[in-house]
């Protein structure tokens, strides 16, 4: 009954608020899953997760990766629900599941060396999962999932501030984690998502595929609690067509997650903290950097 709660309350695979000006050209925010991303619960029933997450924005970047000039900083903070259901079949001996998100988020920025400044408030693009597959053994797990980014939210090309990307996507999920322990006390795990874009109805661009890999080495303490290292890459492979360039955005950092789970209760709280080290722009010709915050509470019902 323990290995079970262990596996239910750390594993759920999940996806995040569209923050437009995060992403390496995706609707995907890298940082929101580090140590739990490369799960699926084993559990049939409904999961709820509700994430918190700030972006501080301390510097604007160009291609070359360097520091536009002036004074350019500004925030992102979203609040994301989404709802997981693993029902009781399965295919190809996994688990399978559906899942859909919704996110709220307001973005303010205050880019003086570049003349901007602009805050929006609103729904982001709501994402909508009909496959969510998850294999278990008694030392790994790994999942693979597929689904939609709607061009559910308002867009303007002229605002840099504005909430969703302004057009749809098709995203795939591939992760995996190996526990060094039985016990699970030891586990290093990376997921991995893909984004295939369509075409901004506004502009005529069709934004370049994108890959992002998010990864965690953790460690749970007798008393439950949970840290590791974490961090996440993210290129865009290919450029945008119609922009005008050849440039492909990248993100990259690294971090601190701590988290605690009370199996009581069905309750798992986990927090983390980034640092960009390196972030270059793609074709809009410049990209922001900084550190993002990000908590992530989960309930199953």
């Amino acid at each position: 009954m323990r290995l079970t709660l262990n596996r239910l309350f750390l594993s759920l695979l999940t996806l995040s608020a569209p923050l437009p000006l995060l992403a390496a050209n995706g609707h995907y925010v890298p940082g929101i899953e580090a140590s739990g991303g490369a799960f699926m619960p084993p559990v049939q029933g409904l999961y709820y997760r509700a994430y918190l997450v700030h972006y501080d924005i301390r510097q604007v970047a160009d291609a070359r990766g360097d520091d536009m000039p002036g004074n350019n900083t500004g925030s992102v903070t979203a609040f994301a629900n989404r709802l997981l259901y693993v029902t009781d079949r399965t295919f190809l001996g996994a688990n399978y599941g559906v899942e859909a998100i919704v996110p709220v988020q307001r973005t303010s920025l205050r880019f003086r060396g570049l003349g901007v400044d602009s805050s929006e408030s609103g729904v982001g693009d709501v994402y909508l999962g009909p496959v969510v597959l998850g294999w278990h053994g008694a030392q790994w797990d790994t999942v693979f999932a597929a689904g939609f980014w709607l061009d559910t939210a308002e867009h303007d090309p002229r605002d840099p501030a504005t909430i969703g990307r302004g057009h749809p996507a098709t995203m795939l999920t591939l992760g995996g984690a190996w526990h060094f322990d039985p016990e699970r006390r030891w586990s290093v795990s990376a997921l991995s998502r893909y984004e295939i874009k369509g075409e901004q109805d506004d502009t005529g661009i069709t934004p370049g595929d994108s890959w992002l890999v998010e990864w965690a080495l953790s460690h749970r303490l007798d008393s439950g609690l949970e840290v590791g290292l974490a961090g996440y890459d993210a290129w865009q492979l290919e450029a945008d067509t119609g922009a005008g360039n050849n440039n492909k955005a990248e993100r990259h950092a690294a971090g601190l997650e701590l988290g605690y789970r009370w199996p009581d209760t069905g309750l798992q709280l986990k927090g983390a903290v980034y640092h960009e080290y390196s972030v270059k722009a793609g074709s809009g010709g410049v990209q922001p950097s900084g550190n993002l915050f990000r908590l992530a509470l989960t309930t199953a019902f």
